[in-house]
């Protein structure tokens, strides 16, 4: 498949296909990087546009992996894709599509495709808050907290988050794992209805779809929605 390599400001990118009017933008979860959207790009007939948040790929500080970077250098990376393509969609995955709903919310886009989407950041935060059974008051007065099963807990980003709600209208389409342990059943179902988006659950997945049969399920799941 052909390949273009490119920087967006900071921003590493790639872009696989042929010429076409319509792109995506992939976006990846924490853990990812841009190569993971070959896959589906092969799928989709269109060109597809794949970044490296920040920490991840070829960039190495995990400081900027937050939604007051990420979701402006998005919007820098959607300002080029204006220049290139007339009609553009979105696949993201897990944070990324936080990320990307917090930056997108008026890009007039095509649809979108989540994957695990992280759809509650306040509620996720709490969960891992009650998780490491730390308190408001305690994360306010330390700032932030370390934990044992590998995040870090922040005052700021609870306060960022809390004062950044989404504000999302694009036609969306989710494939949502039945034994995600990130979002609850209920906050993903809470979601769909609110949006008025397609929910498809994949029941015996996880909330990252790595294993063959969760692959080729999400495969299935891109291919009746592209």
């Amino acid at each position: 498949m052909k390949q273009e390599c490119l920087k967006i400001g900071q921003t590493p990118a790639i872009i696989y296909g042929e010429a076409s009017a319509h792109a995506w933008l992939f976006v990846h979860g924490m853990g990812g990087n841009k190569t993971e959207a070959e896959p589906f790009a092969a799928l989709t007939g269109a060109q597809v546009l794949a970044i490296d948040l920040p920490g991840h790929g070829e960039r190495k500080d995990m400081a900027g992996f937050n939604p007051w970077t990420a979701a402006p250098e998005l919007r820098t990376v959607m300002d080029y894709m204006r220049t290139r393509w007339r009609a553009i969609s979105l696949r993201a995955n897990s944070i990324g599509a936080y990320f990307s709903m917090l930056a997108l919310p008026d890009q007039g886009l095509q649809k979108a495709l989540f994957v695990s989407p992280v759809v509650n950041m306040e509620r996720l935060i709490l969960d891992m808050m009650d998780w490491a059974g730390v308190t408001e008051t305690q994360l306010r007065d330390a700032g932030e907290i370390a934990t044992d099963f590998g995040q870090t807990l922040s005052w700021q980003y609870l306060s960022w988050v809390r004062e950044h709600p989404l504000n999302w209208h694009t036609s969306t389409a989710i494939l949502y794992a039945g034994h995600d342990n990130l979002t609850s059943r209920d906050t993903i179902t809470a979601f769909a209805n609110a949006h008025q988006a397609s929910l498809s659950v994949y029941e015996p997945g996880e909330h990252w779809f790595h294993t063959p049969d969760q692959l080729d399920a999400m495969t299935r799941w891109e291919k009746s929605e592209i």
